[in-house]
């Protein structure tokens, strides 16, 4: 694991500056998360800010925490990355939070005024779509002589939402696609999907899927499959994920191969995943002590779970968001050395062949987990732990290291081989590229 250095997290004035023969901040990632505390898009951060940063070059991330969240906590940082953290009082009335959106460019400004950062010395921007307005775009483009990149992650469905087009997360939320394809300098995307809807004459869009630091997981530990088979399902479902399919194809095992099986479901109690997803209480009361919910976990936890779990599970719909996104929690299964047992969404058929990487199910329906679950219990530990080595040489190509070169040719505004073909699929960069 590469070295690490602790910082303090910084809060506004109180700002680094840059001292005499610290390489100066060459990128400049803007952010507004609980980062870096273990959720998908403080990840998505993290790794996309190292593979952007130039060699030899620093990357400054300004993130302005959220309103109504605990405090930021002391955490260690690679050394190639600084962070100032703008810390305001939270709460308000919605003007007082629009008014804090839309002043977040300026304050961006001024916290990089009060660490040292001259203007002239930032060779590119990237910010999260979430952030990117006409305010944002207007302040940085006046003020800022470098390439501004927006990193677009998802397209949200109507049907995802209670009152679907009139929601106003929605309407932000494609107000903002519009804008970046039509503004930004350059577009990072999370699936090819994303790409061939963005992309636009001379407005290059790379394909950057999540990433991971292969580094940070240890050898996977499971227990004997002749005892059980364990599943882990991380994260909080809501709309997204079908965890009623997979609790009904438990349910549809015959009986004997059904005792075997243990789902673990990390990041959500009981009660929030009746209120959140689409789980059927009375199905997860059939199976009792065989689904286990651990609540809001730390990122440690969830990764000492991922060690002992046979295969994680993810099963979305085809079409729509679940075709534009690309589940973080694919990687860094793979990257556990746990083989992922779910359907082929988005790009995930670049990345997982069935039988290899894990087992790729037929369809998002709680048969198709039946057949795929049947499959699995079928496996002897020598076959699984094979599943485990592939899963882990395939992680490679999500490793930050590997896509470092062409993420920071691209956010400094140089070319790269796929950045502004349409429909452009094998994403992958070379095996063995960390």
């Amino acid at each position: 694991m590469e070295s690490m250095k602790s910082y303090e997290t910084l809060t506004s004035p109180a700002q680094p500056t840059i001292t005499s023969g610290e390489p100066g901040p060459r990128v400049v990632m803007v952010a507004a998360y609980r980062f870096p505390h273990g959720d998908a898009m403080s990840n998505r951060l993290l790794q996309l800010a190292r593979s952007a940063t130039p060699p030899g070059a620093t990357t400054l991330i300004v993130n302005d925490w959220p309103d109504n969240e605990r405090q930021p906590e002391l955490f260690a940082l690679p050394p190639e990355l600084r962070l100032i953290t703008l810390v305001a009082a939270g709460g308000g009335s919605r003007l007082r939070r629009w008014l804090r959106r839309q002043s977040r460019p300026l304050r961006v400004l001024k916290a990089l005024r009060q660490a040292g950062v001259p203007v002239g010395e930032v060779t590119a921007v990237c910010l999260p779509l979430g952030l990117w307005n006409l305010t944002t775009w207007i302040v940085l483009r006046l003020t800022m002589r470098c390439p501004l990149t927006v990193d677009v992650l998802e397209r949200h469905d109507p049907r995802q939402f209670r009152r679907g087009r009139l929601t106003p997360y929605f309407i932000r939320h494609r107000w903002h696609s519009f804008l970046a394809a039509r503004l930004a300098d350059r577009i990072i995307a999370i699936s090819t999907t994303l790409q061939r809807r963005l992309i636009r004459p001379n407005r290059p869009v790379l394909v950057v899927p999540p990433q991971v630091d292969c580094a940070d997981y240890r050898q996977p530990a499971p227990s004997s499959l002749t005892k059980s088979l364990r599943l882990l399902y991380a994260g909080t479902a809501g709309s997204k994920d079908h965890l009623a399919a997979v609790v009904e194809g438990i349910r549809r095992l015959p009986e004997p191969e059904r005792q075997r099986v243990r789902l673990t479901i990390a990041g959500m109690t009981q009660e929030q995943a009746a209120a959140m997803s689409d789980l059927d209480q009375g199905a997860v009361t059939d199976l009792g002590d065989q689904v286990i919910f651990l609540g809001r976990v730390s990122r440690e936890r969830v990764l000492a779970e991922l060690r002992a779990a046979h295969f994680s599970v993810l099963v979305r719909p085809t079409g729509g968001y679940a075709e534009a996104g690309f589940p973080s929690k694919v990687p860094e299964s793979l990257a556990a050395g746990c083989p992922v047992l779910l359907n082929h969404t988005s790009d995930l058929a670049t990345y997982i062949d069935d039988g290899r990487e894990g087992i790729v199910l037929a369809g998002p329906g709680a048969h198709d987990v039946r057949d795929g679950l049947m499959r699995a219990l079928t496996l002897d530990d020598a076959q699984w732990w094979q599943m485990s080595r592939r899963a882990r040489e395939r992680a490679a190509a999500f490793d930050y290291r590997a896509w470092a070169p062409t993420v920071s040719a691209f956010v400094a505004g140089a070319r790269t081989e796929q950045d502004h073909v349409s429909g452009q699929t094998d994403v992958r960069p070379p095996r063995g590229g960390w």
